[in-house]
C-alpha cells in the first residue's frame, strides 16, 4: 500500500484496474510471458497487478497501455464508448512502407506493406518464423530457396523463413501486400465448413 488516503471513488477505480487488465489481456489472447516480454515487467509483478495484490502505478500502466496499444484512461476506467476509429501509423523500413495491423503483442503479427518498384534486387536472408503473403496489387517477386516466383493480385504464398528468401517488386511498379508473420514458426490455419452433397451450388 502507498499510505495515501483516496476518496471512495478513486479507491474503487484502483481496485477495478487489476480485473480490467486481466480481462483485456484475455480478450487479446496474450499470455503473461508475452506481455512481460513486451513491457519489460516481470510475470510475477503483472500477476500481482491483475490480482490486486500490487497497487497500479503510472510506471506499470504506461508500458502495458503501449503494449496493448490502448489509451491509458481505458486501463483506469474511462467510459467504454469512445472514438471507434483505429489510428495506425505507417513506418518506413528499408525504403518500404509498413503499416502494423496487429494492435497487441502475440505470436502472430500482421502488416500491410507497400514495396517500391526500386526494391527489385534479391538479397536473401534467413530467420526464425513463418510468413504468409497475400498480394493486393502489383506483381510480387518471391525468391525462396531454389524457386524464383512472380505472384499477381489475389495470389498467396506461405513459407518457413528459415529458408533463404527475399520478396520485392519485379521492377514494373510498386507492390501492395498483406503479411502475417509468426515469429515462433506458427503456421496460419484456414478453416472452412465443407458443403454437403445436397446443398445448393454443387
Amino acid at each position: 500500500m502507498d499510505g495515501v488516503e483516496h476518496s471512495p471513488a478513486v479507491a474503487r477505480a484502483l481496485t477495478e484496474v487489476g480485473p480490467r487488465l486481466k480481462r483485456l489481456r484475455a480478450q487479446r489472447g496474450v499470455t503473461l510471458a508475452e506481455l512481460s516480454e513486451a513491457t519489460g515487467i516481470s510475470k510475477s509483478t503483472l500477476s500481482r497487478l491483475e490480482s490486486g495484490q500490487r497497487r497500479p502505478s503510472l510506471e506499470l500502466l504506461l508500458p502495458i497501455s503501449q503494449a496493448h496499444q490502448v489509451p491509458l484512461d481505458e486501463l483506469v476506467g474511462a467510459p467504454e464508448v469512445g472514438d471507434p476509429r483505429v489510428r495506425l501509423t505507417p513506418r518506413r523500413m528499408n525504403g518500404n512502407t509498413v503499416l502494423p495491423l496487429t494492435r497487441q503483442p502475440g505470436p502472430l503479427q500482421s502488416f500491410k506493406m507497400v514495396l517500391p518498384a526500386t526494391r527489385d534486387t534479391p538479397e536473401t536472408c534467413t530467420h526464425e518464423g513463418y510468413e504468409w503473403l497475400y498480394v493486393l496489387s502489383g506483381r510480387l517477386r518471391l525468391v525462396l530457396a531454389d524457386h524464383d516466383l512472380v505472384l499477381g493480385p489475389g495470389e498467396v504464398a506461405e513459407f518457413d523463413t528459415r529458408l533463404p528468401h527475399w520478396f520485392g517488386s519485379t521492377g514494373e511498379g510498386p507492390v501492395e501486400l498483406l503479411s502475417l508473420f509468426g515469429r515462433q514458426g506458427e503456421r496460419m490455419h484456414v478453416r472452412a465448413r465443407p458443403r454437403g452433397r445436397d446443398e445448393p451450388g454443387r
